[in-house]
Parts: structure tokens; C-alpha cells; sequence
């Protein structure tokens, strides 16, 4: 994230830097190209953020798992006991 961060940043400046420039004037091609770019970078950063999101709706679905086990060994340690003392 932090390296696309900076890629873009640069991206950008180089972008800003060239369009400001009296003496050279990007291309339509320079242009097409930097917005692609550009698209694309945003659609990497949608991406990581579904990811993201994703990650911790299954962290949450893990740690309630998680919780149901601890539950169900105490039940079944209790059963044993019973049963234990039973016999």
C-alpha cells in the first residue's frame, strides 16, 4: 500500500511538473497513458480495501468459531465429569 502510495505521489508530481512546463507539453498518448495509470492504481486500492474488509468479516467468523469451541469443551468436560461421577 505504502509503496503504491509513493508511486502515485511521483506519478502525480511528474504529471503536475510536465503539464506546468512551458517548454514541453505531454502528448495525447502521455496523457492516455498517465490516466490508465492512474485508473488503474485506483482500482488496486478498491481492490485492497475489499480485501481488507473481507479479511476481517473471516477474522470475526475465526474468533467466533473460536469461542463456540472454548463453549463446547467446557460442555464436554462437563458431560465427562458427570459421567465420571456416575459410574
Amino acid at each position: 500500500m505504502n509503496k503504491l502510495k509513493i508511486f502515485m505521489i511521483g506519478l502525480m508530481s511528474i504529471a503536475l511538473l510536465s503539464l506546468s512546463s512551458c517548454k514541453w507539453k505531454p502528448s495525447e498518448e502521455q496523457v492516455k497513458q498517465l490516466e490508465e495509470t492512474k485508473a488503474a492504481a485506483l482500482s488496486a486500492e478498491k481492490t485492497l480495501a475489499q480485501k481488507k474488509a473481507e479479511r476481517q468479516e473471516w477474522e470475526k467468523k475465526v474468533a467466533a468459531k473460536k469461542t463456540e469451541l472454548q463453549k463446547l469443551q467446557k460442555d464436554k468436560e462437563s458431560v465427562q465429569t458427570f459421567q465420571q461421577s456416575g459410574e
